[in-house]
Order: structure tokens, then sequence, then C-alpha cells
């Protein structure tokens, strides 16, 4: 059973150290909630993340894949075609996105 508490240091084997330092960066959360419904294209994320640059998205999906948090395929089409989509792991997120949804939903407006 994992525990909150304040009591240790946290350092680099604190659990919320360490999905913190995969969630904290800009864009991240929203790329990831974007997936939970499934597949997507790079252009249907660019589409849905209105304000999001080429090379953060990149970034971010490189990111997430590398985490083993996203698979990326590769179709050999013209043009080439490529999909995103959460792993078993990634998808364990959700929870983390619902509590932060309902968090937000908590402050109002």
């Amino acid at each position: 059973m994992v525990t909150i508490s304040n009591k240790e240091p946290c350092d680099g084997d604190c659990p919320i150290k360490k999905t913190a330092s995969i969630i904290e960066g800009k864009w991240t959360t929203l790329v990831i909630r974007e997936l939970l419904p499934g597949k997507k294209r790079y252009s249907e994320l660019q589409k849905a993340l209105v304000g999001i640059s080429p090379k953060v998205l990149t970034t971010r999906l490189r990111m997430l894949e590398h985490e083993k948090l996203i698979t990326r395929k590769i179709y050999p089409t013209v043009p080439p075609k490529t999909e995103y989509e959460l792993t078993t792991l990634g998808k364990r997120l959700e929870v983390v996105l619902y509590a932060m949804a309902k968090f937000g939903e908590s402050l109002g407006n």
C-alpha cells in the first residue's frame, strides 16, 4: 500500500516526485487526456490541443514514449501516417487525471 507522508524527504524514490516528474511539463497531462479514448494521429492531437507548438507536441510525445506511457506506430504510406496510443501503464494515469478534473470542478470559475 502506498502512503502519503511528509515525515520522510521526497527524494528520487518518492512516488509522488516520480509521477510529478512525468506529468508536470506544460501540455503533458492534456496530451494524455486526448489519448484516453484511444489512438490518435499527430494531426488530430495538434488540432485538439489549441495553442501547442509542433515542437512542444513532438517533445511531449517522445518523452511519453520514452517513459513507456504511449506507443507510436508509423505506417509506411505516402505521406507517412503515425498513430499514438496509451500503453497499459499510460492508461493508469486516467485516475490521476480524473482526480485533477474533480479538483478543478471544485474550484469553480
